[in-house]
């Protein structure tokens, strides 16, 4: 058996979890105080997944960047390439909050999109 000692980020306690695993599946979680640390636990160790924000260039707008970040997490494992994929992107002013960036990041199926409003110059 393996236990992998986590620290919980579901709720701002931020609970020290231990998940008891055994042939790659999990078969005891404890340490957490609420539900969401149980299933974050789970999740974490099989398949993790994270929200990625960043910024991307506007041409033409009163900001030279705009806030961005992905509509629902993407794996782990794929946020060097959402990152990548980012740095080719420049929109054109005006940008509205929700205003869809990029669509299907990395190959993930999930957009990314803006988080703040740019008006034109």
């Amino acid at each position: 058996m393996e236990k992998i000692d986590l620290i919980c980020i579901g709720c701002p306690l931020g609970c020290p979890v231990s998940v008891t695993m055994e042939n790659g599946e999990v078969r005891e979680v404890t340490g957490n105080t609420c539900k969401r640390g149980d299933a974050y636990a789970r999740k974490e160790v099989t398949d993790p997944t994270r929200i990625v924000t960043s910024t991307v260039r506007v041409k033409g707008g009163r900001l030279a960047m705009v806030s961005v970040k992905t509509a629902s997490d993407i794996p782990k494992g794929r946020i060097f390439d959402c990152v990548k994929a980012l740095q080719a992107v420049e929109l054109a002013a005006p940008v509205k909050i929700g205003q869809v960036v990029l669509p299907n990041v990395a190959g993930t199926g999930v957009a990314v999109v803006a988080t703040k409003n740019v008006p034109a110059k």
